[in-house]
Protein backbone atom coordinates (compact mmCIF):
# COMPACT_ATOMS: atom_id res chain seq x y z
CA UNK A 1 0.00 0.00 0.00
CA UNK A 2 1.30 3.13 -1.05
CA UNK A 3 0.44 6.50 0.38
CA UNK A 4 1.14 9.88 -0.72
CA UNK A 5 0.30 13.09 1.75
CA UNK A 6 -0.77 16.14 0.42
CA UNK A 7 -0.63 19.30 2.43
CA UNK A 8 -2.98 21.98 0.55
CA UNK A 9 -1.58 25.69 0.58
CA UNK A 10 -3.88 28.31 -0.15
CA UNK A 11 -2.85 31.93 -0.45
CA UNK A 12 -5.91 33.95 -0.23
CA UNK A 13 -7.32 33.14 2.95
CA UNK A 14 -9.97 35.50 3.56
CA UNK A 15 -9.31 35.42 7.53
CA UNK A 16 -5.14 35.20 7.47
CA UNK A 17 -3.64 36.39 3.71
CA UNK A 18 -0.66 34.65 3.28
CA UNK A 19 -0.87 32.11 6.12
CA UNK A 20 1.62 29.54 4.46
CA UNK A 21 3.97 31.72 4.62
CA UNK A 22 3.67 33.41 7.87
CA UNK A 23 6.97 33.46 10.50
CA UNK A 24 6.38 31.45 13.22
CA UNK A 25 9.48 32.03 15.24
CA UNK A 26 12.10 31.95 12.37
CA UNK A 27 10.18 29.13 10.54
CA UNK A 28 7.38 29.71 8.38
CA UNK A 29 4.14 27.35 8.62
CA UNK A 30 4.23 25.84 5.58
CA UNK A 31 7.67 24.48 6.45
CA UNK A 32 6.64 23.29 9.82
CA UNK A 33 3.77 21.50 8.82
CA UNK A 34 5.85 19.81 5.62
CA UNK A 35 8.88 18.80 8.38
CA UNK A 36 6.11 17.21 10.49
CA UNK A 37 4.28 15.19 7.97
CA UNK A 38 8.14 13.75 7.17
CA UNK A 39 8.09 12.22 10.25
CA UNK A 40 4.85 9.96 9.87
CA UNK A 41 6.59 6.76 8.93
CA UNK A 42 3.39 5.76 6.95
CA UNK A 43 4.06 8.40 4.04
CA UNK A 44 6.02 7.13 0.82
CA UNK A 45 5.72 10.64 -0.12
CA UNK A 46 4.85 14.33 0.84
CA UNK A 47 4.25 17.22 -1.44
CA UNK A 48 2.32 20.52 -1.11
CA UNK A 49 -0.28 21.29 -3.16
CA UNK A 50 -0.60 25.29 -4.20
CA UNK A 51 -1.90 27.39 -6.49
CA UNK A 52 0.64 30.68 -5.44
CA UNK A 53 3.90 31.29 -7.09
CA UNK A 54 5.26 32.68 -3.97
CA UNK A 55 4.17 29.33 -1.94
CA UNK A 56 5.98 27.16 -4.62
CA UNK A 57 9.12 28.99 -4.51
CA UNK A 58 9.29 28.91 -0.88
CA UNK A 59 8.69 25.13 -0.38
CA UNK A 60 11.19 24.67 -3.40
CA UNK A 61 13.99 26.63 -1.41
CA UNK A 62 13.61 24.45 1.71
CA UNK A 63 13.88 21.58 -0.74
CA UNK A 64 10.19 20.36 -0.21
CA UNK A 65 8.72 18.78 -2.70
CA UNK A 66 5.61 20.98 -4.28
CA UNK A 67 3.08 21.58 -7.32
CA UNK A 68 1.31 24.09 -8.92
CA UNK A 69 -2.42 23.84 -9.07
CA UNK A 70 -5.53 25.46 -10.22
CA UNK A 71 -6.78 28.68 -8.39
CA UNK A 72 -10.55 27.92 -8.54
CA UNK A 73 -10.57 24.65 -6.28
CA UNK A 74 -13.29 25.48 -3.53
CA UNK A 75 -11.67 23.10 -1.16
CA UNK A 76 -8.35 21.38 -0.24
CA UNK A 77 -10.02 17.81 -1.07
CA UNK A 78 -10.55 19.13 -4.25
CA UNK A 79 -6.71 20.67 -4.75
CA UNK A 80 -6.23 17.06 -3.27
CA UNK A 81 -8.00 15.28 -6.20
CA UNK A 82 -6.10 17.42 -8.91
CA UNK A 83 -2.98 16.32 -7.49
CA UNK A 84 -3.43 12.73 -7.52
CA UNK A 85 -5.58 13.08 -11.28
CA UNK A 86 -1.71 13.86 -12.63
CA UNK A 87 0.25 11.31 -10.94
CA UNK A 88 0.03 7.26 -10.27
CA UNK A 89 1.35 4.86 -8.58
CA UNK A 90 -0.41 5.32 -4.94
CA UNK A 91 -3.16 3.57 -3.72
CA UNK A 92 -3.81 6.13 -0.58
CA UNK A 93 -3.88 10.14 -0.43
CA UNK A 94 -3.59 11.63 3.30
CA UNK A 95 -5.23 15.25 2.92
CA UNK A 96 -3.44 17.21 5.70
CA UNK A 97 -3.87 20.53 6.99
CA UNK A 98 -1.70 22.97 6.18
CA UNK A 99 -2.08 25.41 9.30
CA UNK A 100 -1.24 23.50 11.63
CA UNK A 101 2.31 23.44 12.21
CA UNK A 102 2.84 21.20 15.29
CA UNK A 103 0.71 18.47 13.75
CA UNK A 104 1.36 14.94 15.43
CA UNK A 105 2.94 12.55 12.75
CA UNK A 106 1.30 9.61 14.90
CA UNK A 107 -1.67 11.28 14.06
CA UNK A 108 -1.06 10.76 10.38
CA UNK A 109 0.10 6.83 11.14
CA UNK A 110 -3.62 5.89 12.41
CA UNK A 111 -4.95 7.39 9.79
CA UNK A 112 -2.94 5.52 7.64
CA UNK A 113 -4.09 2.38 9.79
CA UNK A 114 -7.48 2.41 9.13
CA UNK A 115 -6.82 1.68 5.57
CA UNK A 116 -5.86 -1.49 6.32
CA UNK A 117 -9.51 -2.86 6.38
CA UNK A 118 -10.04 -3.51 2.88
CA UNK A 119 -13.20 -2.33 2.67
CA UNK A 120 -12.46 1.71 4.12
CA UNK A 121 -12.85 3.71 1.57
CA UNK A 122 -12.54 7.50 3.07
CA UNK A 123 -10.81 8.01 6.96
CA UNK A 124 -10.81 10.72 9.44
CA UNK A 125 -10.06 11.07 12.85
CA UNK A 126 -12.54 12.40 16.32
CA UNK A 127 -11.05 13.40 19.38
CA UNK A 128 -13.28 12.99 22.59
CA UNK A 129 -14.18 16.44 23.84
CA UNK A 130 -13.33 17.42 27.66
CA UNK A 131 -14.74 21.16 27.55
CA UNK A 132 -17.91 22.41 27.39
CA UNK A 133 -16.45 25.30 25.27
CA UNK A 134 -15.31 23.25 22.52
CA UNK A 135 -18.75 21.69 22.77
CA UNK A 136 -21.00 24.81 22.48
CA UNK A 137 -17.78 25.92 19.73
CA UNK A 138 -20.12 26.10 16.22
CA UNK A 139 -16.04 26.13 14.68
CA UNK A 140 -15.55 22.94 16.33
CA UNK A 141 -17.33 20.49 14.54
CA UNK A 142 -19.04 17.33 16.16
CA UNK A 143 -19.47 14.19 14.71
CA UNK A 144 -21.90 11.00 15.74
CA UNK A 145 -20.26 7.96 15.21
CA UNK A 146 -22.12 4.53 14.90
CA UNK A 147 -20.98 0.60 16.61
CA UNK A 148 -18.48 0.62 13.35
CA UNK A 149 -16.87 3.77 14.73
CA UNK A 150 -18.26 5.02 11.40
CA UNK A 151 -19.51 8.83 11.42
CA UNK A 152 -23.10 8.97 11.08
CA UNK A 153 -23.63 13.19 11.03
CA UNK A 154 -21.53 16.06 11.46
CA UNK A 155 -22.68 19.01 12.89
CA UNK A 156 -21.50 22.62 13.74
CA UNK A 157 -24.22 22.51 16.77
CA UNK A 158 -23.71 19.82 20.10
CA UNK A 159 -24.85 16.30 18.48
CA UNK A 160 -26.31 13.97 19.89
CA UNK A 161 -28.78 16.00 21.53
CA UNK A 162 -29.70 15.21 25.55
CA UNK A 163 -33.02 15.65 26.10
CA UNK A 164 -33.97 15.82 29.90
CA UNK A 165 -29.93 17.02 30.72
CA UNK A 166 -28.75 20.54 31.22
CA UNK A 167 -26.10 20.65 28.36
CA UNK A 168 -23.54 21.59 31.91
CA UNK A 169 -23.92 17.74 32.20
CA UNK A 170 -23.80 16.01 28.95
CA UNK A 171 -20.13 15.86 28.97
CA UNK A 172 -20.34 13.46 31.95
CA UNK A 173 -23.01 11.37 30.60
CA UNK A 174 -22.04 10.52 27.41
CA UNK A 175 -19.03 10.68 25.23
CA UNK A 176 -18.88 13.48 22.24
CA UNK A 177 -16.63 13.67 19.54
CA UNK A 178 -15.00 17.15 17.83
CA UNK A 179 -13.83 16.11 14.26
CA UNK A 180 -10.30 16.55 13.42
CA UNK A 181 -9.96 17.72 9.90
CA UNK A 182 -7.86 15.44 8.55
CA UNK A 183 -8.70 12.95 5.81
CA UNK A 184 -7.71 9.37 4.13
CA UNK A 185 -8.99 8.43 0.77
CA UNK A 186 -8.79 5.38 -1.24
CA UNK A 187 -7.40 6.87 -4.65
CA UNK A 188 -9.72 5.93 -6.51
CA UNK A 189 -12.93 7.37 -3.79
CA UNK A 190 -11.44 10.88 -3.79
CA UNK A 191 -11.23 11.15 -8.07
CA UNK A 192 -15.03 10.04 -7.28
CA UNK A 193 -15.60 12.94 -4.86
CA UNK A 194 -14.17 15.77 -6.74
CA UNK A 195 -17.13 14.76 -9.22
CA UNK A 196 -20.18 15.09 -7.18
CA UNK A 197 -22.62 18.00 -6.94
CA UNK A 198 -22.29 20.38 -3.86
CA UNK A 199 -25.22 18.87 -1.67
CA UNK A 200 -28.02 20.66 -0.02
CA UNK A 201 -26.48 19.58 3.42
CA UNK A 202 -23.21 20.72 2.70
CA UNK A 203 -24.27 24.23 2.12
CA UNK A 204 -26.17 24.06 5.00
CA UNK A 205 -23.88 23.28 7.67
CA UNK A 206 -20.25 24.55 5.26
CA UNK A 207 -18.79 20.64 5.77
CA UNK A 208 -17.59 19.29 2.30
CA UNK A 209 -17.70 15.79 4.28
CA UNK A 210 -21.52 16.11 4.26
CA UNK A 211 -21.09 15.75 0.64
CA UNK A 212 -19.96 12.54 1.14
CA UNK A 213 -22.52 10.90 3.49
CA UNK A 214 -25.33 12.53 1.30
CA UNK A 215 -24.25 10.70 -1.47
CA UNK A 216 -24.19 7.30 0.35
CA UNK A 217 -20.22 7.18 1.24
CA UNK A 218 -18.76 5.82 4.39
CA UNK A 219 -16.58 7.61 6.38
CA UNK A 220 -14.36 5.36 8.79
CA UNK A 221 -12.97 7.53 11.95
CA UNK A 222 -10.10 6.54 14.23
CA UNK A 223 -9.87 8.54 17.88
CA UNK A 224 -6.88 10.72 18.61
CA UNK A 225 -6.27 12.47 21.99
CA UNK A 226 -3.88 14.92 20.40
CA UNK A 227 -4.73 18.33 20.56
CA UNK A 228 -4.25 20.39 17.31
CA UNK A 229 -3.39 24.07 17.51
CA UNK A 230 -4.59 25.12 14.18
CA UNK A 231 -3.62 28.96 12.81
CA UNK A 232 -6.87 30.51 11.69
CA UNK A 233 -6.32 34.10 12.35
CA UNK A 234 -3.40 36.80 13.38
CA UNK A 235 -4.69 35.78 17.25
CA UNK A 236 -4.27 32.31 16.60
CA UNK A 237 -0.65 32.86 15.64
CA UNK A 238 -0.21 35.34 18.63
CA UNK A 239 -1.43 32.19 20.86
CA UNK A 240 0.41 29.93 19.29
CA UNK A 241 3.75 32.02 19.99
CA UNK A 242 2.90 32.24 23.29
CA UNK A 243 2.05 28.66 23.83
CA UNK A 244 5.36 26.97 22.49
CA UNK A 245 7.92 29.62 22.46
CA UNK A 246 7.33 32.27 25.53
CA UNK A 247 9.69 32.66 27.74
CA UNK A 248 8.98 30.32 31.41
Amino acid sequence: MKVIGIIPARYDSTRFPGKPLVDIAGMTMIQRVYNQVKHAASLNEVVVATDDQRIFDHVKSFAGNVVMTKKEHQSGTDRCAEVINNISGFDIAINIQGDEPFIDPQQIDLLVSCFQRPEVEIATLVRPIQELTDLENVNKPKVVLNQKSEALYFSRQPIPYMRGADIKEWLSKETYYNHIGIYGFKVETLKELARLPISKLETTESLEQLRWLDNGYRIQTAVSTHINDAIDSPKDLEDILKKYFSKK
